[in-house]
């Protein structure tokens, strides 16, 4: 019960504020079905179920985004995770969350004074030249102030916001206690598994909530690229780096926002696009580390036209196998391969649930393929692609992994940017020499040969120690420690249903032979009488009459169950 996930007086508040804000942008039968009106109910809070505003001119994806915004941080960040979630969600409802913004007012820098002595010591003075007394930028978990170190460096130094720690946590404990009563009690919520994006929601925001690993994120990437002149990462100052503090170089440039109105010719748009977009896949299908959140904001354009990320609180991570799986569907569809585009898929949403009509899938992916037919690959549009083909999961009600479903907002995303920057970028074009490379380096025959030693050696292995586990098998069986473990669905039921058959079948058949041997003693005319009919005659008609009765009545209690 969600009663008994409300362990502190802050989450009966918090829960009490929650509801309020969904039922007064519509959601009030939401809140009943979740239980919120019955556990607040039991707390001796009243909840008024009348709406405050009016919505009879406000689209569903809308309120939720409003509803959204006003509950603050923690829902704020889960909105920005959900647009994510194109696998999820339609066209309408990820524009709707990509209109989250994640804009606050910056706290007075006095109030962040302890985390400043936490890292600069007691005397900041000693370590800095400089700190701006006010932000450049503030989000619901940090805030951004410039600042000189003693050496002459220009770095940006990120506050986590004080308490907000505690504020998060919870709100996740609410959010997983209601994804849990949503996945259970709400049947049109279920194929958005709330329980797993709540789950990855909290991976997500505590890797967020700790500065530090935003700083490891940037290092890793910035070693990937440390032969490229033309890809700039700004580098972290570990000595006063930690959790709650982030000190990295001030990335001194023109931001992408910024650069979309420049009409002087300082920046060649083109390159910026083209360099940026070989970047992103370069971190996706090579390194399987990637910024997963490459908007124009985490842009910023140097000069020599070279580029530099910024903000890497959001990453994606692809293992070996999943890198393959990507490199093997791009793959797919730049050379309009449907039974390779299905086994890919195949492989992802089977991970979940299994493919009800693999059949009509494969007929689904054949056909959208088919539309392309004929067009080179300069030609072929990855964005709208991607978006068919994830339309083609939601019409099989096919879920991705939480990481396929970050890296394809991140593909659109890039292709989204670069065609911003340059009209003519194309993203195929840009992906067939990594797709290439990738394939003809799978297949060449050093990798052949080492894969077939490396599958030698694990072959070597099983039949090594197949003999022991023989052994452990024969031994376990003398034992009797040797169990199998069956799972039937529905078995019970089914042996009841089995039962009540046998059950009725027997009966019916009493009553048949008792009617035909009643028939049989009442031809005989030597037994004595009772009401002016044989007695046993009248004994078995009304034993089989008895019997009949119970037999229908048993049907048609049956047929109702």
């Amino acid at each position: 019960m969600l009663w008994e996930t409300l362990s502190a007086a802050r989450d009966l508040g918090r829960l009490h504020e929650i509801a309020s804000v969904l039922i007064r942008w519509g959601f009030g039968d939401t809140v009943r079905r979740l239980g919120m009106s019955h556990a607040l109910e039991r707390a001796g809070r009243a909840l008024h179920f009348k709406e405050s505003v009016t919505l009879s001119d406000i689209e569903p994806p809308e309120r939720v985004v409003k509803a959204l915004e006003e509950l603050g941080p923690t829902f704020i960040k889960l909105g920005q995770l959900l647009s994510t979630r194109v696998d999820l969600f339609s066209d309408e409802w990820i524009t709707a969350f990509e209109t989250l913004q994640d804009q606050v007012k910056p706290l007075p820098i006095e109030e962040l004074q302890e985390e400043i002595e936490a890292v600069f010591g007691a005397d900041p003075n000693l370590v800095l030249e400089r700190l701006d007394s006010e932000a450049f930028a503030a989000a619901s978990i940090a805030q951004v102030h410039r600042a000189r170190l003693k050496t002459g460096e220009e770095v940006v130094v990120k506050f986590r916001r004080p308490q907000i720690e505690k504020q998060v946590e919870g709100d996740l404990r609410l959010l997983n206690r209601l994804a849990e009563i949503a996945e259970h009690n709400i049947t049109e919520l279920k194929r958005f598994q709330p329980v797993e994006i709540v789950k990855q929601f909290a991976q997500s925001l505590r890797r967020e909530l700790n500065l530090e690993e935003e700083g490891r994120n940037a290092e890793r990437i910035a070693k990937s690229f440390v032969d490229d002149p033309n890809v700039v990462i700004p580098r972290i100052y570990w000595d006063w780096t930690c959790e709650q503090v982030n000190v990295q170089e001030f990335i001194r440039g023109t931001h992408g926002r910024k650069l979309l109105l420049q009409t002087d010719g300082a920046f060649d748009r083109r390159e910026l696009a083209r360099r940026g977009g070989k970047a992103i896949l370069k971190m996706v299908l090579v390194d399987g580390f990637f910024h997963a959140d490459p908007h124009l904001g985490n842009l910023i354009a140097l000069p020599g036209n070279r580029v530099a990320f910024i903000d890497f609180g959001m990453v994606g991570r692809l293992t070996s196998l999943r890198k393959d799986q990507v490199t093997d569907l791009l793959f797919a569809l730049v050379k309009k391969n449907p039974p390779a585009v299905v086994q890919v898929l195949r492989m992802w949403v089977e991970e979940r649930r299994p493919i009800a009509d693999e059949v009509a899938l494969l007929n689904e992916v054949d056909a959208f393929l088919d539309h392309y037919h004929g067009m080179t690959v300069g030609d072929l549009d990855m964005s709208s692609m991607i978006k068919d083909l994830i339309a083609i999961l939601r019409n099989h009600a096919l879920i991705l992994p939480a990481d396929l479903a970050l890296l394809f907002k991140t593909f659109l995303t890039l292709d989204g940017v670069g065609r911003r920057l340059d009209p003519q970028f194309n993203i195929v074009l840009e992906a067939t020499p990594f797709l290439t490379s990738i394939i003809q380096e799978r297949y060449s025959p050093t990798n052949l040969a080492k894969r077939a030693i490396e599958n030698t050696r694990d072959s070597l292995i099983v039949l090594n120690e197949l003999p022991k586990e023989v052994q452990n098998l024969v031994r376990s069986a003398q034992r009797g420690d040797l169990q199998v473990k069956m799972e039937l669905n529905r078995l019970d039921r089914f042996g009841h249903l089995l039962d009540r058959a046998v059950s009725r079948l027997t009966i019916g058949i009493v009553v048949a032979a008792l009617i035909i041997g009643t028939a049989v003693v009442t031809a005989t005319q030597q037994q004595p009488e009772l009401f002016g009919i044989p007695a046993w005659g009248f004994l078995g008609f009304l034993i089989a009459a008895l019997g009949g009765v119970w037999l229908l009545i048993s049907i048609w209690r049956g047929n109702r169950d």
